[in-house]
This record gives structure tokens, C-alpha cells and sequence, in this order.
């Protein structure tokens, strides 16, 4: 079973032998030498067209899984199933029994081969047991789920300034963080997230441990805390920046925003549910009691994904004393629960846009100044439309006074390639500021 959980799907053999195994069928499906078939398979192709194209606008304007179209590469992923479907109907109508028996199997394999390739464009699902959950399944919980124990006997490290001028690595110090799963409750905020995780670098894990700085961050949506662990591979990055600084880095703790997959609360104090207060009061309560960080809040951090670089924008903005640093990853320029901006205003505030204008990051920015704050933008190279947000966000930030960096990933689009390359430039960026390097 291990070797099935962990069979790679972006990369490697299986892949390839799908993609052999799709265009052979494809071509099985589509090579018939019947009166009127040409006829058929262009029908077939433009019926297939519509039909992506009104699965994208059901996504968006239906479902509200995205305030904004798919990308041409998946709309053209998703025509390409359809006309996988559209074509074994018909050869189910037009053919003998041993066509019709394995005319559903070759559109299966199809199909399957068009969703390996969405993934691999969004990169959410890196292998087989990351589809079943069998990958995360097994993350045990964290131990003290209570306040938080007492250090061990000895001179625990509780440094003043930056934590790199007083650490020294000790003698049999793991290579590897840990992570372990956790609750969060909304103490104040009345909210109840999905289940959490946090990531525990070597340097914790020693016998008398350093007060290590925080990083909270927050995942796409639809999405859910797993991803960052899955499609953001969190811990080996969050390891190779461990073992290139002495055994430390940041605690890394990933709340759950959005209560489900579906969920959309857009970080904020609204209609849907009180998650900025979450996130200002009960996630940063609840580090503070259980983990043995650093409360300076100097040396505490945001950062996000999508939807999770939007809420860390905001959270900089609207909070600075609390997250004064962030990584904004393809985020957007403002939150939004559809393409339609009087929908979500009417949604989350009542249609009272004032309201919502008044935390919304640009317009926050615009009446505050930041001389102390560092924000890290992000975006894929061939996502025009998020790299205009990064462009528009950035010259906004530095012209508050933040300390801004940016950072375009090439050949990436909107997907999940953007945090596995731009999570270690991010890191070694904020590194000094964090105290975890000089």
C-alpha cells in the first residue's frame, strides 16, 4: 500500500504511462471509418467546448468555488474529458458489443489522464495518498493540548534580540521537524475552524529550546489546512531552511479559516463569521498559551496562498502590531466571495459597502502608514492576472513605507508551483527579521 500511497502524480513513470495510455484510447475513440463520422467528431468538439465553458461560469457565477474564470488550461483540460465522454456515446450507438464494452473503458482512461493533468497544472495533489488522505491521516496529535508545560530543568534560551546571536546547535539535534495536529478554539470570536496543524523545527524540539518566532499560514480556497502540507510540501521546505540555519525556524501554525472545503469567510468580521477576530485574538491566545514561542510580535508572521495571501495582505494591513510581516502568494486585491462585487458586499455586509470598503486592504492602506512592516509578494509568471494584483499591491504597500520585496515565479500560472518557489526566497528574505539570521 505505501508504494501505491506514495506513487508520484506529477512526476515520474506513472503519469507518462497514463498520457500513453490516454492518447491511445483517445485515438481508438476517434478513428472509425463509418459514413457521417467527421460529421459527428466536430459536433462533438464544439458541443465539448460549450460545455467547458459552462462548467467554468457554473464554478463561478453557480457554485462560487471562484471568483474568477478558470484558467484556458483547465477549461481546455475539461473540454477535452467532455469530448472523451461525448465520443464513447458515440460509439455506443454506432458500433458492435466488444466496441461497446470497451468504448466506457477508454473514455475512463481518458478522463482519468485530463484530471492528472489539471492537477498537475494546479498541483494540489502530489500523490496517490495525498487524493485518498492516507498522507496526513496518520499526523498525530499535538501533545500538550493544554497551557503550555514548563521548560526543562536547565538554562532554557530566552533571548532578548534575535535568537541566531544566542543559539548554539547542541550535540544530537533531529535534521527533521515535526508536525502534529491541533484545535484552535474561538474563544472570542465564536468561530469553529477544521482541524489545524503546526510544524515544530528542529531547534524546538531540543532539550532546552529557544524562543522561536512564529509563522501563521493559510490556505487557498476551496481548500483546507492539509494542503499546505500536500500540494505546499511545508515540511521539507520548512526542513531545508532548518538545516541551512543551525536547526532553526519558525514555529509554523495553519489554522482552518473557512470551517469547509467550500467555506469562503474572506478573513473577515462579517455576516459569515467572525474571523479576523479569530485570527487577531484566538489563534495568536492560543500559540502563546500552548508553544514555546517568542512573543515579541517583531518576530511574528502571516502568509497565505490565494485566498491565504489575501488574508495575510490583510492581516498586515488592518493589524500591523500583531502580524507585522507577510507573505502574500498570488493573492488577490481585495477578498471576494464572487466575480460579482455587489454580491459579495450584499452577502458578508448586508449590502452596506461602506462597511466593506472600510478593511479592505487597498483602502486600509491608503489612510495608514507602515515603517515597520515587511510584506513578500509572489505571483506565477503566466498569471497575468494575479501578477497585475502583485504589480497594483506592491507599489501600494511601498508607498506606505513598507519594506516590500517581489518575487515572479517563471513558467507558473495560478497554482500551487508558487509556494513550492517562492516559500524559500520568502523565508531567506524574512529570515533577518525574524531573528533567524544575522
Amino acid at each position: 500500500m505505501d508504494i501505491i500511497s506514495t506513487t508520484d502524480l506529477i512526476s515520474g513513470p506513472f503519469p507518462i504511462v497514463l498520457a500513453v495510455l490516454a492518447c491511445a484510447s483517445g485515438a481508438w475513440l476517434l478513428l472509425r471509418r463509418l459514413r457521417g463520422w467527421m460529421l459527428s467528431v466536430v459536433s462533438a468538439v464544439l458541443l465539448a467546448a460549450v460545455l467547458a465553458w459552462a462548467v467554468n461560469w457554473y464554478v463561478v457565477n453557480v457554485a462560487g468555488l471562484s471568483a474568477y474564470d478558470l484558467p484556458l488550461q483547465v477549461i481546455a483540460w475539461i473540454g477535452a474529458g467532455i469530448f472523451a465522454v461525448l465520443l464513447m456515446v458515440l460509439n455506443l450507438a454506432r458500433s458492435g458489443r466488444w466496441r461497446k464494452v470497451l468504448a466506457p473503458v477508454a473514455m475512463a482512461l481518458v478522463v482519468v489522464a485530463v484530471a492528472a493533468q489539471v492537477n498537475a497544472y494546479d498541483g494540489a495533489y502530489r500523490t496517490i495518498g495525498d487524493v485518498t488522505g492516507s498522507s496526513t491521516a496518520n499526523i498525530a496529535p499535538l501533545a500538550r493540548s493544554g497551557p503550555k508545560a514548563s521548560p526543562a530543568p536547565g538554562p532554557t534560551v530566552r533571548a532578548v534580540g534575535p535568537v541566531v546571536n544566542s543559539w548554539v546547535k547542541p550535540a544530537g539535534l533531529p535534521g527533521t521537524g515535526i508536525v502534529n495536529s491541533v484545535q484552535i478554539p474561538g474563544q472570542v470570536s465564536g468561530f469553529t475552524g477544521r482541524t489545524a496543524y503546526v510544524y515544530l523545527p528542529p531547534a524546538y524540539q531540543a532539550k532546552n529550546p529557544p524562543l522561536l518566532p512564529v509563522l501563521v499560514l493559510i490556505p487557498g480556497q476551496p481548500g483546507s489546512p492539509t494542503d499546505w502540507l500536500k500540494a505546499g510540501q511545508l515540511q521539507p521546505i520548512m526542513d531545508a531552511f532548518a538545516a541551512a540555519h543551525q536547526g532553526l525556524a519558525p514555529v509554523v501554525v495553519i489554522p482552518d479559516v473557512n470551517g469547509s472545503s467550500s467555506g469562503n469567510t474572506m478573513c473577515m468580521d462579517s455576516q459569515i463569521a467572525k474571523t479576523d477576530t479569530y485570527l487577531v485574538v484566538d489563534v495568536p491566545a492560543w500559540i502563546k498559551t500552548t508553544l514555546n514561542v517568542d512573543p515579541n510580535p517583531q518576530r511574528w508572521s502571516i502568509g497565505g496562498f490565494s485566498f491565504g495571501g489575501t488574508c495575510a495582505l490583510q492581516m498586515t494591513a488592518l493589524h500591523p502590531k500583531i502580524y507585522p510581516s507577510a507573505i502574500d502568494l498570488s493573492g488577490e486585491a481585495e477578498p471576494a466571495l464572487s466575480a460579482d462585487r455587489t454580491a459579495t458586499i450584499n452577502t458578508a455586509f448586508g449590502g452596506d459597502a461602506g462597511a466593506f470598503n472600510a478593511v479592505t486592504p487597498l483602502a486600509v492602506m491608503a489612510k495608514n502608514r507602515y515603517p515597520d512592516s515587511w510584506i513578500f509578494f509572489a505571483a506565477g509568471a503566466q498569471d497575468e492576472r494575479f501578477t497585475g494584483y502583485m504589480n497594483q499591491l506592491s507599489a501600494a504597500a511601498r508607498s506606505t513605507g513598507m519594506t516590500v520585496m517581489t518575487h515572479s515565479v517563471p513558467d507558473a500560472g495560478h497554482s500551487w508551483t508558487v509556494p513550492l518557489n517562492a516559500m524559500s526566497p520568502a523565508l531567506t528574505w524574512l529570515a533577518p527579521r525574524l531573528g533567524l539570521a544575522p
